[in-house]
């Protein structure tokens, strides 16, 4: 009650240093009127004074201090030994035994970006994640403009944003940079203000300004887009790579913000079908598929399991092991993107690439144009300008098996359908 307090009052200042007995008298007899009645309850009360000493620099606390400051410094001054060392190491790609299918479907997206895309399903375990993380070490460098969180291209007008547009319209000399093509990681649980972008917080509280906060969609323009198990992916955020997609631009309306950016990537998606399978809509964006399996052949196997222990034990001499397989793989994918643009298809297999898509009931013309571009970049791959039947035949189950399907419930075609239909039209029965 408040009169307990008064009375705890009375007794610290009547017992405190430099307080006179004349004042703690006076302070009492003003206070008596504050009294009440069952106040006498208390009178058996003891209080023990505070002892109160001179105040002292807690030296414990201040080592703590000194220590913790020291080391959240270290990390800059060794900041290039920490990430070395630190850094999640990747396993080669040139290493890697086996899915053949997988990986020549990679490759190709990244000679020609504009196949749109590969998804790949099979079994856990077969190194999906691991073959398209891997894909990192091999992308080529491409020029942007300097300082631009968009990475627009300073030659192409289609993936530069409306700043860097409206600069070079105004005569301005921008600054040219390179860097590697970028491979985004979109995790399952993003929301839709990290993947599309939002307002800057930071920038509206210390300047009153409302500024853009670019997403992930923005820092994959021009690079790799990577979904981890696709087929759980929310619907909003599927909704959003629809769009994107379709468009090639990421337009952002919110907090009183309007803005587009350029939004194009090479979508790779990977997933295990026994989790769920994508919707149709989703799944025709991509421009190729691939099935992979469990490898069957012991031999492969424990090379497989060997190489990996290996990698594992000691993944930086692993790595240099591998270091030129994976540079010249690295140039010849360089190459072949220059050689693309010599390479041509003959108006007669273009002819019999439409009538396959034409017999499979193939909707839309989407499959026809990733079966050119496909076999385009196949043969820049090999080192030849004129495609052949037989980089067609190897493509073409890639880019139109996840095309023939009618029923949302029925099984993807392995492929065998596309290529008896192949072998009829071709002649090569």
């Amino acid at each position: 009650t408040f009169a307990s307090l008064q009375l705890l009052r009375m007794a610290l200042h009547a017992s405190m240093p430099g307080t006179s007995r004349g004042a703690a008298q006076a302070r009492s007899s003003r206070n008596q009127k504050l009294q009440l009645p069952g106040m006498n309850l208390c009178s058996g009360l003891r209080i023990v004074p505070f002892q109160a000493g001179p105040i002292r620099p807690h030296r414990a606390a201040m080592k703590i201090v000194t220590l913790a400051s020291a080391t959240m410094e270290a990390p800059a001054k060794g900041a290039a030994k920490l990430d070395k060392g630190s850094a999640r190491p990747i396993f080669p790609f040139t290493a890697i035994v086996g899915q053949e299918e997988m990986k020549l479907a990679l490759i190709l997206n990244v000679i020609d970006p504009k196949i749109g895309g590969v998804m790949i399903m099979g079994d856990r375990g077969t190194g999906k994640s691991t073959t398209i993380r891997a894909l990192a070490d091999l992308l080529p460098e491409m020029k942007v403009v300097d300082k631009d969180p968009f990475n627009s291209d300073p030659d192409d007008p289609e993936v530069m944003s409306e700043e860097i547009r409206l600069r070079m319209k105004a005569g301005e000399v921008l600054k040219i940079g390179t860097m590697k093509i970028p491979m985004v990681d979109l995790p399952l649980g993003a929301t839709e203000d990290r993947v599309c972008g939002t307002i800057d917080i930071e920038k509206a509280l210390t300047e009153g300004k409302k500024a853009f906060e670019p997403g992930l969609l923005a820092k994959a323009n021009r690079g790799i887009l990577y979904v981890d198990e696709v087929n759980l992916l929310d619907d909003h955020l599927v909704d959003v790579l629809l769009d994107s997609a379709a468009s090639g631009w990421n337009t952002v309306e919110r907090e009183g913000i309007s803005i587009s950016h350029p939004a194009r990537f090479i979508l790779v998606g990977s997933g295990n079908p026994e989790e769920g399978e994508l919707r149709p809509q989703l799944l025709d964006r991509f421009g190729m598929h691939a099935q992979i399996g469990t490898v069957k052949e012991p031999k492969l196997r424990v090379q497989i399991v060997s190489q990996r222990s290996q990698f594992d034990e000691n993944p930086a001499d692993f790595r240099d092991k591998c270091q030129a397989t994976q540079r010249a793989l690295e140039d010849k994918i360089v190459e072949a993107r220059t050689r693309l643009k010599q390479t041509e298809v003959s108006y007669d297999f273009r002819v019999k690439i439409s009538q396959i898509c034409s017999e499979l009931d193939v909707d839309g013309i989407r499959g026809d144009i990733v079966t050119t571009r496909a076999a385009k970049a196949l043969a820049a791959f090999e080192g030849r300008t004129e495609v052949t039947a037989e980089d067609i035949y190897r493509v073409i189950p890639l880019c139109l098996r996840h095309r023939l399907r009618k029923d949302p419930l029925a099984d993807i075609d392995s492929g065998e359908k596309v290529r008896d239909i192949f072998k009829v039209v071709f002649g090569m029965e």
